[in-house]
C-alpha cells in the first residue's frame, strides 16, 4: 500500500473521530434539550456581550485542556468549535458515547455534565436524579480531549514523514538525500552522531535509537505544531504536565530496566563513601534513591514549564490590545508577539533537543561500564 494512502486512510478515520456527532443513539428523552443549538449559541452571545474582557480566563482558556477545538471566533461573538467524542464509563450506568456538543455552555446530558468552576473545573461529573454531584464517584473518562486530538495529528504526521523516508531509502538507497530525504536524514544523523553515541558509546547506542529519535520528533513536532495559531494547531501538548510525565516516565522505565549492576551498586552501596553514611541508616542510598525519581522529574518540569511560559507570554501580549482597549497599541503588541514567536520557534527545537540528550545521559550512566 502507498504510503499517501496510508496517509489517507488514517486521516478519515480521525476526521469521522473527530467530526461525528455522537456514536451513540440518543435517547427520546434527551433530544429537547439539544434540539435547538443555533438557539444556545446566541443565548450566550447575548449572555457573553457587556462582558468585561478577563486576560486570566483568555490565557489558560486556551493552553488547558478541553473537549472541544476552537477555530474561531465571529465578529458576532459565535464561537465555531469542532466538537470531539466523549467516552465516559460510569459504574451506575455503564459506557456512554457521544459528541461533546451535548456538554456545551454547561448542559447536562445523560446524567454528566462539564464542571464550570471549583476543583473539578473541566471534569465531566455525574448527576444524580436530585442534582447532586457525587464528587467521591467520579466516571472513568476516556474521552478523545484536544490534547488527545493533537497528539492524533501528530502520530499520523509522523508516520507519513517516515514511511515516505522509508520508502526513499528502498529506492535510491545510500545517495544523496532528494525531497523529504533531504531534510530528515541530517536530523537523524544529528540525534545519532551529536546525542546518541557520545553518551550511550559505539557499541550500545543502536539499541536506544529508535526511542531516542521518536522522543526527538515527538516533542518537536508538537512543540512547532503548538505554534500555529489555525487548526489543526494550537493545542499545548507538551505544555500539559501529563504528557511531559509520561516521557519522562518511559525515560525513567529505560534507565532502571537496562541499569547494569555498577548502577545499582552505586545507589545501595555507593563506593568511597563512610560505612557510617550507609549503615545502621542508609542515608546514601536514600539519597540515590531520591536522584532515580529526580531525573526524570527534571525531564518532567523543564519541558512543561519553558513550553508554558512561552505560551503564556504571547497570549499576555496579546491580551495587551483589549486590556488598554486602544488599537493604537497594536501595532505594538504584534512587534512583541513576533519576537516572542521567533523565541519560541528556536525552544521548540531546544526543548527536543534537552530532553533527548538528557535521556541519553542518563541512560548512557546506567548501563556504562566500570573502567
Amino acid at each position: 500500500m502507498k504510503v499517501k494512502n496510508i496517509f489517507l486512510i488514517c486521516w478519515l478515520f480521525f476526521s469521522l473521530a473527530v467530526y461525528t456527532p455522537g456514536l451513540a443513539a440518543i435517547p427520546q428523552d434527551h433530544t429537547d434539550e439539544n434540539s435547538s443549538a443555533q438557539d444556545e449559541d446566541l443565548h450566550n452571545e447575548k449572555e457573553n456581550e457587556g462582558k468585561e474582557f478577563n486576560p486570566s480566563d483568555f490565557v489558560f482558556d486556551h493552553i488547558g485542556d478541553s473537549h472541544d477545538w476552537h477555530i474561531l471566533t465571529t465578529p458576532g461573538g459565535r464561537h465555531v468549535s469542532i466538537y470531539l467524542p466523549v467516552i465516559v464509563y460510569s459504574k451506575k450506568n455503564g459506557l456512554h458515547v457521544f459528541s461533546s456538543r451535548h456538554l456545551a455552555h454547561g448542559h447536562r446530558y445523560r446524567g454528566f455534565m462539564i464542571m464550570p468552576e471549583g476543583e473539578l473545573e473541566g471534569e465531566i461529573v455525574e448527576i444524580d436524579d436530585e442534582g447532586n454531584i457525587n464528587e467521591e464517584n467520579l466516571p472513568l473518562d476516556f474521552s478523545i480531549t484536544k490534547n488527545v486530538a493533537a497528539m492524533m495529528v501528530v502520530a499520523i504526521l509522523l508516520l507519513w514523514l517516515f514511511l515516505s523516508l522509508a520508502k526513499s531509502y528502498r529506492k535510491t538507497g545510500i545517495s544523496e538525500p532528494k525531497g523529504i530525504q533531504g531534510f530528515l536524514e541530517p536530523v537523524v544523523l544529528f540525534v545519532r552522531d551529536d546525542i546518541a553515541i557520545p553518551n550511550l558509546g559505539e557499541e550500545k547506542y543502536d539499541r536506544y535509537m529508535p526511542y531516542l529519535l521518536t522522543v526527538f520528533f515527538f516533542i518537536l513536532l508538537n512543540n512547532l505544531m503548538g505554534l500555529i495559531p489555525v487548526f489543526p494547531g494550537g493545542a499545548n501538548v507538551t505544555g500539559n504536565i501529563a504528557v511531559t510525565f509520561t516521557l519522562a516516565a518511559f525515560t525513567m522505565i529505560i534507565i532502571n530496566t537496562n541499569g547494569n549492576k555498577e548502577y545499582w551498586r552505586h545507589i545501595f552501596n555507593t563506593p568511597g563513601v563512610p560505612w557510617w553514611l550507609k549503615f545502621p541508616i542508609p542515608l546514601m542510598p536514600l539519597v540515590e534513591l531520591i536522584g532515580v525519581i529526580a531525573k526524570p522529574f527534571a525531564l518532567m518540569v523543564r519541558l512543561f514549564a519553558n513550553i508554558t511560559a512561552g505560551h503564556i507570554i504571547v497570549l499576555s501580549l496579546v491580551s495587551l490590545i483589549f486590556i488598554f482597549k486602544s488599537v493604537a497599541f497594536a501595532p505594538v503588541s504584534i512587534i512583541m508577539v513576533l519576537f516572542m514567536d521567533c523565541i519560541e520557534l528556536l525552544v521548540a527545537f531546544l526543548q527536543a533537543y534537552i530532553f533527548t540528550l538528557l535521556s541519553a545521559l542518563f541512560i548512557g550512566l546506567a548501563i556504562k561500564e566500570e573502567h
